[in-house]
């Protein structure tokens, strides 16, 4: 299978967001996507795009992608956040996770950030395995807070 990898275009945020749902649903969170195509286009493609996203293409379809951005951290600075890796369920097992995870690794080095970051639920054994074939450090001391707060209108 040919593996295609890409930058995403504002004409991908609908199957950008149909990733999104999908790996909601396999989180047992399908119900917490709030994200819509307008968001996506207004935060990513504008002068000062909020993240960036790489698509993995196969069969001539958008079969997966990395969505990533800067995070600041006043101990290391720049560090690029692997918000999500995801690959559809019906193209898993064919490396298209690690290709994914590698080309952001090439990303992380081009931005010249200190260090790639990412979260991983602790259930998710498949991800977890995945993670420590690239010998990744996964912290289990940490524990992550979240304070939800209505859409702020700018």
């Amino acid at each position: 299978m040919e593996i295609l990898l890409r930058k995403a275009t504002i004409n991908d945020l609908s199957a950008v967001v149909e990733l999104i749902k999908e790996l909601a649903d396999y989180e047992k969170a399908a119900h917490e996507v709030k994200i819509t195509t307008e968001e996506l286009e207004r935060d990513g493609f504008g002068e000062h795009p909020l993240y960036w996203i790489i698509l993995a293409e196969a069969d001539a379809k958008i079969v997966g992608m990395s969505f990533y951005y800067i995070r600041y951290s006043t101990w290391t600075g720049r560090n690029l956040y692997l918000e999500d890796i995801i690959v559809k369920e019906a193209y898993r097992g064919n490396s298209i996770g690690k290709l994914l995870f590698e080309e952001t690794i090439k990303e992380a080095k081009k931005m010249k950030v200190r260090q790639m970051i990412w979260q991983v639920l602790d259930w998710n054994e498949p991800a977890l395995n995945f993670y420590k074939k690239f010998n990744a450090e996964l912290d289990s001391e940490w524990i992550n807070g979240k304070l939800r707060l209505n859409k702020c209108e700018n």
